[in-house]
């Protein structure tokens, strides 16, 4: 399962949908698609709004509260709750860890 911590300025993903072998999952596929594209959003705007990190488990931390900054996260978030209303066996959001 990916599991998506949310908390004030920091938001982590870890873990595996297990939907599908890897390389043909279509939930990690969505996942990633969705993050790493609000990413190179908000860093295309002010590569100074984030600072992310990216080894066992991706890190995102919001440096810059800007309004364009918060409206992508927030546009993520829900990307990512719709994705959860879909596969709930596959992804989870926690908010406030």
């Amino acid at each position: 399962m990916i599991k998506v911590s949310v908390s004030d300025n920091l938001i982590k993903v870890k873990g595996h949908a297990k939907y599908n072998n890897y390389g043909s999952d279509i939930v990690c596929a969505s996942t990633s698609s969705i993050i790493y594209t609000t990413i190179n959003g908000i860093l295309n705007i002010n590569d100074n709004a984030i600072k992310v990190t990216d080894n066992n488990e991706l890190i995102i931390e919001v440096i810059s509260n800007d309004e364009i900054t918060k409206k992508l996260i927030a546009n993520m978030l829900i990307l990512l709750e719709e994705l959860v209303r879909q596969y709930p066996k596959n992804i989870k959001i926690c908010k406030g860890e």
